[in-house]
């Protein structure tokens, strides 16, 4: 032990007690008011103090299927990594840190795990140990909410999660969207889209408000711009209404007559809407002409919630009937859009729902983690129909896990 208890690192470097608080709170006070383009630099400096190098940001693509290098001053910039069967992949589906043992070194993963799974960080070391690892993990996950804030006045981080080139509707729904995944004690979501560069039409909503999670997926009719500014009108309607609390009947008739007054009674926007109750697992819905969402119980789909629907909104429908149903801890809702099961090839019959039902079995048999569910169902569907995606393919899922927060919080 050196003078005055400070313990000398393997790298060394005096660690005196609270080094790893000290660290994180330099980076925040420094990342404040930082440029978005000097967040990587400040990064690797801090990480340098414990001895790391070679550091990389892998930001998750578009599509879902790579973690693409963030390029930027003292980061190193490889090739972009496949989601699936690499190293920063399973670190970022399992939201576990991953290490791999190179020539004496260790280059350690870790999920870029904040307010939302935007990547991976990857970081070599001489050797790790305890104190290295939940410090770099702590580290890793104050970088996910810096990109995540930082975002919001950048281009850079969008620019390099793009592998190709996007049209205007698409760059308009993706501006629109909610964090693609979130999670909580009592309930995780999990979204995708597709095509992810071309998608117009479909789109998805959510918020968790006190106990209750409200979720909403639409599919406005049509392609290109006209489907994507009939989205942002109908979502932007849905968020006006839901943040003046109102009932999910009024919802419905609010984003009705705004789909109407705006485009008139030709056109229309299928749209279901949700509340659920994390606290109780108590479901409230409303269809207005879209696909009944499927329950998933025992890593099987088990039913399909049906209800009575009323017209798409801007057609002018009859108040909506509100279905009630409780759900069971660890039942799963997988809400989709029509481009999903009736996608077919030149000359053959649609997709269906009954693939679909039988590849929701395959992957939550096959995956346990509702994101990993997701991405691996869409990724199927889409190579299932020979790669094509002629319209919107949406898909949603909600996993309620039961229980209280304070009891949940605990559990690791």
């Amino acid at each position: 032990m050196s003078e005055g208890g400070r313990k000398p690192s393997k790298f060394g470097v005096d660690r005196s007690e609270g080094f790893g608080e000290r660290l994180l709170g330099l980076l925040l006070d420094r990342a404040h008011e930082m440029p978005p383009q000097l967040i990587a630099p400040l990064v690797a400096e801090e990480v340098a103090r414990v001895g790391g190098r070679d550091l990389s940001i892998l930001l998750q693509d578009y599509e879902q299927m790579l973690l693409v290098p963030l390029p930027g001053q003292r980061l190193t910039v490889g090739d972009p990594e496949p989601v699936e069967d690499s190293p920063a992949g399973k670190a970022f589906l399992s939201r576990r840190t991953v290490e791999v043992p190179q020539d004496g070194t260790v280059r350690m993963y870790l999920p870029l795990d904040g307010s939302d799974q935007v990547g991976a960080m990857a970081v070599t070391l001489d050797s790790v140990d305890d104190d290295d690892r939940r410090l770099l993990r702590r580290l890793a996950g104050l970088v996910a909410d810096m990109i995540v804030t930082k975002d919001a006045y950048t281009d850079l981080f969008f620019q390099a999660r793009r592998s190709a080139p996007m049209s205007v509707a698409a760059e308009i729904q993706w501006s629109l969207l909610p964090p693609l995944s979130m999670t909580v004690p009592q309930v995780e979501v999990a979204g995708i889209l597709e095509p992810a560069y071309d998608v117009a039409g479909d789109s998805f909503d959510y918020a968790l408000n006190g106990d209750i999670l409200h979720v909403a997926m639409i599919d406005a009719m049509g392609h290109g711009l006209d489907a994507a500014t009939m989205a942002t009108v109908a979502i932007g309607a849905y968020r006006h209404a839901r943040r003046a609390n109102t009932g999910l009947s009024q919802v419905y008739a609010f984003m009705d007559k705004a789909i109407n007054e705006q485009f008139g009674p030709d056109h229309f926007v299928t749209a279901q809407m949700m509340c659920l109750n994390i606290a109780t697992g108590r479901l409230q819905w409303v269809n207005a002409g879209h696909p009944a969402p499927l329950l998933i119980r025992g890593r099987a789909v088990v039913d399909r919630l049906e209800s009575p629907t009323t017209l798409p909104v801007g057609f002018g429908g009859e108040e909506p009937v509100v279905s009630e149903r409780m759900l069971q801890p660890g039942d799963r809702l997988l809400c989709f859009t029509d481009g999903l099961i009736e996608e077919h090839q030149a000359g053959g019959e649609e997709f269906g729902e009954e693939q679909l039902i039988e590849w929701t079995n395959r992957a939550v048999r096959d995956h346990t983690a509702v994101r990993p569910v997701v991405r691996a169902l869409s990724h199927a569907l889409k190579q299932e129909r020979g790669g094509v995606t002629s319209d919107d393919a949406t898909i949603f899922l909600i996993e309620w896990r039961g229980g209280d927060a304070d009891h949940l919080a605990t559990l690791d």
